[in-house]
């Protein structure tokens, strides 16, 4: 019985295009590795296996990615499955599909694409990782107003809010490499849902396709889901945290702040206004990163609620959601480290601002109680009380003010020279004591800085190590293929 034209129309032809796009390649991958299986077993004779590697060879990739959907098979699985019936015969090509599903089929392919989203994902954040890490070696020294509560708060310094920024990447990258770590093993071999009575290798097809490992339970390879929402997660959070840096640093390049400058590359003028120098990049993937989040949380609310076995909800109509939502990510994650990489930062200006507004003062207070061994209570006592006394009296020496203060707050008066209060008010001393790990002095930076590139070192490593296990993998689902004579 032919589909009804609407349903054509309106699901299997968009399911058709959307799968050559996303699903070619693995599918075929698959194909291979399940006869190379059933041959090497011996479910399946030489010969035929013979035949039917012929008539994979014959399939014309890209004349299938041409092909428009004209209604008579189901799906992409089908039409290659013509395709192979039209070379070897049925009774030949049927035994392709002994031991398998296109249950087991489509969980395997989503998983094989899965796994590539997931490493472009993580590739990306590497690279804003090093753009910041760059960045922020140059600016160890650059100090400028921390903000809390949208208010000047402390002095800190640009390297010591990077690498915040850098840190939380780090364990990005870890929830990433988690979350590829669930994705990547083979569900081949469940079947419909129950696995099959034949002596399958299922060890064999995951070698073949890159797998690090086969899935467990036959039912769970099948209807379990948490695997792409532990990807999605860990990406929805990564993109929060580039977010945020991002609404900061448009911030930082508006003209009332202006501490940065990203190169002429990555702006835009107005059509009107000739003076605009508009930070278009920034706002770009600020876009691109709110559009990702909002497809990461509609992944889950997909699949909330749907029945726990196999279902349509996970398959044809999600996975395109689920490919935009990484590719926007990775477009937003890539832009701000490309558009950084050029960027100026006003170091005079930020400095002059770190200078402002008593945002220092918690170091007299410190100072107070740390070297005259005051309580830090009666030390803030006499910091907040020096403020005020200056706002009013702008001219008065601050010796003389600390000196009437502290004696009225504690009994004995506390000298400071000018010169003595002017350094111990200062950003750059603010900075420079404050050596808590984690803390801003530019030698407690450095150290980060230098264990963020060990970081990415290591990281590299993975990466590199990770696509090699794969290129290993086609090589040998090549050769076995050809093996078989």
């Amino acid at each position: 019985m032919p589909f009804s034209p609407d349903y054509v129309r309106i699901v299997l032809n968009e399911n058709f295009e959307d799968a050559k796009a996303l699903f070619l390649e693995p599918l075929m991958a698959i194909h291979y590795a399940h006869l190379v299986m059933l041959h090497d077993t011996g479910i399946v004779s030489t010969e035929d296996a013979r035949a039917i590697r012929r008539a994979l060879d014959g399939i014309d990739l890209e004349a299938v990615r041409k092909v428009p959907y004209d209604g008579t098979c189901e799906d992409l699985f089908f039409y290659l499955e013509h395709q192979v019936v039209a070379s070897c015969g049925d009774a030949i090509a049927g035994r392709l599909h002994t031991a398998r599903s296109r249950n087991d089929i489509d969980m395997t392919m989503y998983r094989m694409r899965l796994r590539e989203f997931v490493m472009e994902l993580f590739e990306a954040t590497v690279q804003l990782r090093r753009a910041l890490v760059d960045v922020a070696s140059r600016h160890r020294h650059t100090v400028y107003p921390a903000h809390t509560h949208t208010q000047p708060a402390q002095p800190s310094t640009v390297a010591h809010y990077l690498l915040a920024a850098i840190e939380q990447l780090e364990r990005d990258g870890e929830r990433l490499k988690a979350a590829h770590a669930s994705v990547n093993v083979n569900p081949l071999g469940a079947c419909a849902i129950t696995g099959t009575g034949f002596p399958i290798d299922r060890d064999r097809t995951s070698a073949l396709l890159g797998f690090d490992g086969t899935t467990g339970n036959t039912y769970g390879s099948i209807a379990t889901v948490d695997y792409l929402l532990e990807a999605a997660g860990a990406s929805a959070v990564a993109l929060v945290g580039v977010g945020r840096l991002v609404q900061d640093l448009l911030l930082w390049c508006t003209m009332e702040v202006g501490y940065l400058r990203l190169t002429d590359g990555f702006v835009q003028v107005s059509s009107i206004m000739p003076q605009k120098r508009n930070p278009v990049a920034l706002e770009h993937a600020r876009a691109l990163a709110s559009k990702a989040f909002a497809q990461a949380g509609a992944i889950p609310v997909a699949v909330h609620n749907t029945p726990f076995g196999d279902i349509v909800d996970t398959e044809d109509d999600l996975q395109p959601l689920v490919a935009n939502m990484f590719k926007d990510a990775v477009r937003a994650v890539s832009l701000v480290a490309v558009a950084l990489e050029g960027a100026d930062f006003d170091v005079e200006k930020m400095r002059r601002r770190a200078g402002e507004n008593w945002i220092s003062v918690t170091e007299l207070a410190d100072t107070l109680a740390r070297e005259r061994g005051l309580p830090f209570k009666a030390g803030h006592t006499i910091a907040a009380q020096l403020v005020r006394v200056r706002q009013d009296q702008p001219d008065a020496s601050l010796s003389d003010i600390v000196s009437q203060i502290s004696e009225e707050v504690t009994g004995t008066a506390i000298t400071y020279t000018e010169d003595e209060l002017a350094t111990l008010l200062s950003p750059e001393h603010f900075v420079n004591i404050r050596k808590t790990h984690g803390g801003p002095s530019p030698e407690v930076t450095g150290a980060a800085l230098e264990a963020s590139r060990d970081s990415l070192g290591r990281d590299a490593g993975w990466i590199a190590s990770t696509k090699t296990r794969l290129l290993n993998a086609e090589a040998a689902l090549k050769a076995a293929t050809v093996a078989m004579g």
